[in-house]
């Protein structure tokens, strides 16, 4: 009987103790609160269901949806269908892209409607110069934000740079999905750019290069000469909300083991930064 009477005033200083001892929500999420997902471009030679599971494996929660996985002449409720098997696998799409854009406005009316039956927020896309103002009345229109992708030398938006001067004077929705590799090989510091334009950023390419060069090519990241550091302490600072999706380009038939590499060394490095 005192046994039992010691026992039972002991449980509550146990379980302050478990209390104190247990982390916080925020530091149990190793990813600061960030929306880190897979571009699915990553996995641009796998069928849907076999994209799915790699995803699954890698841990993520997130996807931005290629068309390769949810194509552009699909119906509204195939659409719907590839949006709810992600969904059912834990996943969440958030954006689809890279989406080419042709100055013409049928072609991008349906751009609007395949991102607005899947029920995404975000296109990341590849527009013409000169259809801008045809998407400043889509994105009013259909109440759906615009990440124009940057693509590096020789494309006709090379870094975040050439994006803005088309972009300013019209809706705040059409803004920026920094691809922070060829923004490197636009010789421009993708962290620079993160700080500048973290008003319309709206999405994000997170990768590593082999060099700085025009010409460097994809490595997992870590391995690679990028400030992965600085980058992801600029997207803590500025309190970024959407999505920072690995695009991991190397590797196309076998891209699983380089990109939950580069996902575990982001993991490590997060680990050891404070907000």
């Amino acid at each position: 009987m005192k046994a039992g009477v010691l026992a039972a005033a002991a449980l509550p200083l146990a379980a302050s103790v478990t209390e104190a001892q247990a982390p916080s929500e925020e530091k149990r999420d190793s990813w600061h609160g960030l929306k880190v997902s897979v571009a699915s471009y990553s996995l641009r030679k796998m069928p849907l269901e076999a994209a799915i599971k790699a995803i699954q494996r890698t841990g993520l929660k997130y996807v931005s949806i290629k068309d390769v996985h949810m194509p552009m002449k699909s119906t509204a409720e195939e659409r719907r269908a590839v949006v709810q098997r992600f969904k059912d696998a834990g996943i969440t799409p958030l954006s689809c892209g890279n989406v080419a854009i042709k100055n013409d406005e049928a072609d991008i009316r349906a751009a609007f409607e395949y991102a607005r039956d899947a029920g995404l927020p975000t296109i990341v896309c590849a527009p013409h110069p000169d259809s801008i103002p045809i998407l400043d009345r889509m994105v009013k229109e259909f109440d759906i934000r615009l990440a124009i992708h940057n693509h590096g030398p020789g494309d006709k938006f090379p870094s975040p740079n050439e994006i803005w001067p088309a972009i300013e004077k019209y809706d705040r929705r059409i803004g920026f999905c920094i691809d922070v590799g060829h923004t490197v090989r636009a010789g421009v510091d993708p962290t620079e750019a993160i700080l500048k334009y973290r008003d319309r950023l709206y999405d994000m390419h997170f990768k590593d290069l082999n060099g700085k060069q025009p010409k460097a090519a994809p490595v997992e990241v870590g391995r690679g000469v990028l400030d992965i550091k600085g980058m992801l302490k600029a997207v803590l600072e500025i309190r970024y909300t959407h999505l920072l999706s690995f695009e991991y380009e190397k590797d196309a038939d076998d891209p699983l083991p380089g990109l939950m590499e580069s996902i575990g060394y982001v993991k490590g490095v997060l680990t050891g930064l404070r907000r």
